[in-house]
């Protein structure tokens, strides 16, 4: 890291986990604020479908779990309720979400999370070099999708659907 951008918490946090794990990443540090999809994906030299965004999802009291979503895509709340067996998830408040990961929204991610909760990757993704975040604005990680489901346990199905033109945001009553 130079001087001039200091590591954050959460980007050690992040980073530590990831050279612990053993698998090829690589970690990009962005001085540009992306305001778009298709912009940060242009900065990182990939596809907007490649970036994965990580949403952490509540399914009971104090209960979460990691989704992985490729960014041409969005959650399926029906298919999600059925993998996981229950009637009901939310969309925790950003206060909540910091508690369940010890990341602020835009910085979620399942590496270094204060928690290991669970992580379902959408099918779409596998098989894939796919960029998240890596617990800080601006900064991501690429790596291999197969490498991430094997270090993290992550469960590989299909939770989501194409995007609806003009998304950006999950809705927020699943």
């Amino acid at each position: 890291m130079s001087e001039q951008t200091p590591e954050t918490d959460g980007a050690r946090r992040a980073r530590e986990a990831l050279e612990d794990s053993g698998i090829d990443h690589r970690i990009l540090v962005s001085t540009e604020r992306a305001s778009s999809l298709a912009e940060a994906a242009a900065q990182r030299g990939i596809e907007p479908r490649d970036i994965v965004k990580s949403l952490v999802v509540r399914r009971g009291s104090g209960d979460y779990v990691f989704v992985l979503v490729p960014g041409d895509r969005e959650i399926s709340w029906p298919k999600l309720r059925t993998h996981l067996g229950v009637n009901r998830l939310s969309m925790p408040p950003a206060e909540k979400a910091r508690e369940a990961t010890g990341y602020e929204r835009g910085t979620i991610t399942p590496f270094g999370s204060t928690t290991a909760w669970p992580v379902v990757l959408d099918s779409t993704a596998a098989g894939r070099t796919i960029s998240l975040g890596a617990g800080a604005h601006g900064t991501s990680v690429t790596l291999e999708a197969d490498d991430l489901v094997r270090v993290l346990d992550a469960e590989v199905v299909d939770v989501t659907d194409p995007a609806q033109p003009g998304a950006s945001a999950p809705p927020r009553r699943p």
